[in-house]
């Protein structure tokens, strides 16, 4: 794992800590966060706002320009910008029902690449996902928790209290009832092009 500033793992926190919306359909679970400014300190939630992306890339080091990246093309895989908030498998998400019940949804995403997803809404206010430097928690009494989990990293999967997994192949395990995979690191080689397709099917795969 790249040497940045790396979380202790502490079963007993509830709050979500890190970066995007509160109550995300989809969040990735990882130990390390950025080490400028406030982020190593950051004790809530919070959106980036816009611009804040490109100043964290700019201020540490290029591991996470490859963590946004690989973000985006996870999501551009997955069509998030489209099925957002009509995608079939996120109806399950209480935010869906809130959205579509005679409310104004979110304005759905105009961007034509996942490096413009990356610029213009990962993460922000306005988006539906999140970067959490928390631990996931799981049962009925975490209802507001993002609906479908990732945890990027085996070493941090193993650090953490996770329900019992089946591993699909040497890369990636699951566990459907909790919609959670463990994947590989957010880093060009670990979870390539390749792993980001797999990785997108196995989301799209589980049953709601």
């Amino acid at each position: 794992m790249p040497d940045e500033a790396v979380l202790a793992v502490d079963s007993t926190v509830d709050l979500e800590v890190g970066l995007g919306v509160s109550q995300a359909p989809l969040a990735i679970y990882m130990a390390n966060r950025p080490v400028n400014d406030h982020y190593p300190t950051l004790n809530h939630l919070q959106p980036l706002a816009p611009g804040e992306l490109s100043h964290i890339v700019a201020n540490n080091t290029n591991h996470w320009r490859k963590v946004f990246n690989v973000y985006a093309k996870v999501l551009w895989q997955l069509k998030w910008h489209q099925k957002w908030p009509c995608g079939h498998y996120l109806k399950g998400h209480p935010l869906y029902y809130e959205l579509n019940s005679g409310r104004t949804p979110t304005t759905q995403s105009s961007a034509q690449s996942w490096q413009e997803y990356r610029d213009t809404q990962l993460l922000q206010a306005h988006s539906h996902e999140a970067l959490l430097f928390s631990a996931p928690h799981f049962g009925p009494a975490f209802q507001s928790q993002p609906h479908i989990k990732i945890i990027a990293g085996k070493t941090y999967a193993a650090a953490l209290k996770l329900p019992p997994l089946t591993w699909v192949d040497a890369y990636f395990a699951v566990n459907q009832e909790a919609h959670l995979v463990v994947s590989p690191y957010l880093d060009y080689r670990q979870l390539s092009n390749e792993r980001i397709e797999t990785l997108a099917a196995i989301i799209e795969g589980f049953k709601y």
